[in-house]
């Protein structure tokens, strides 16, 4: 966000942004918008674009998409209810726009992630864990001995990531 701009009017984009993506399906021009906000229509694309650094209707793509990803990972919703789900008036467009967003149509990235998910329920859970793991590489017993000696002899204190 930018640090240059009034916290009020940030206040009040925020606003606008939390309704976009709490409502992401619904129909969000920028005079909805800006009289969410408070604010006249060109100060209010203005000022979000200042703030967030993208306009709200790529914004408001960008959230779609990612719902759109998560229903049809996570869901056997059919394609079509996908794309009126989430705010989409015709499935071509749908379509088309998740195409050139993510590079591949919304069946391609079904079976791609269905794929990957499969291929995961074969490794072993133990390895899933280890790979999910923070990665360190100093035990955090060892971290603190080695804290403790380097301010018992008045060297200075090791750096822990």
């Amino acid at each position: 966000m930018s640090e240059g701009q009034d916290p009020l009017l940030l206040r009040r984009l925020l606003r606008a942004k939390d309704r976009m993506d709490a409502l992401s399906h619904e129909d969000w021009p920028v005079a909805r918008l800006a009289s969410v906000s408070g604010v006249s229509e060109a100060h209010f694309a203005r000022s979000f674009r200042q703030a967030f650094g993208v306009p709200p209707h790529r914004y408001l793509l960008t959230r779609r998409i990612e719902r759109a990803k998560a229903l049809l990972r996570d869901t056997d919703m059919a394609v079509t209810a996908i794309a009126f789900e989430t705010g989409w008036n015709s499935l071509g467009t749908f379509g088309r726009t998740f195409r050139d967003v993510t590079g591949e149509s919304p069946g391609e990235f079904r079976m791609r992630e269905a794929a990957i998910a499969q291929r995961l329920g074969q490794v072993p859970a133990c390895y899933l864990s280890a790979a999910h793991r923070p990665d360190l590489t100093i035990a955090v017993s060892e971290k603190r001995r080695l804290k403790a000696e380097d301010r018992s002899d008045g060297t200075q204190a090791m750096e822990v990531p």
